[in-house]
């Protein structure tokens, strides 16, 4: 799937976007909001401040992507693969990581604020400095 694809079906109203292939897509700034991308290949996507609040992104597959900035509020992550991700002052507040793989996840200056991280794998995730686990 296109980005041109993507985005003029989401302005459409179309929401159900699930098993997309959009690795390497190109979507810095771009507003998804409510967006179902469950099971989704984002495989070094550029999601840098994308709007992502509310979005469905169970299993999706993320590794490398770009989240910079990017505002992931309230998202459903579950079990999503973050290996690698590069997510500096992402907003994650009240996001589902639960089941996520980070490892090796960049998430410097994150907002995990009621994050739930239970049984994320967060090996060698470069954290927040306040962050408790």
């Amino acid at each position: 799937m296109t980005r041109n694809e993507l985005l003029s079906r989401y302005a459409a109203g179309e929401r159900d976007f699930r098993d997309a292939d959009l690795q390497w897509a190109d979507l810095a700034g771009v507003n998804l909001d409510g967006v179902d991308l469950s099971k989704a290949t984002l495989v070094r996507a550029d999601l840098t401040e994308v709007k992502l609040t509310g979005a469905n992104l169970v299993c999706a597959n993320m590794i490398g992507a770009r989240l910079a900035g990017a505002n992931l509020t309230g998202a459903n992550l579950a079990g999503a693969k973050l290996t690698m991700a590069y997510m500096p002052s992402a907003n994650l507040a009240g996001a589902n990581l639960a089941g996520a793989n980070l490892d090796w996840a960049n998430l410097v200056g994150a907002n995990l604020a009621g994050a739930n991280l239970d049984s994320a794998d967060l090996a060698g995730a470069t954290l927040p400095r306040r962050f408790k686990p």
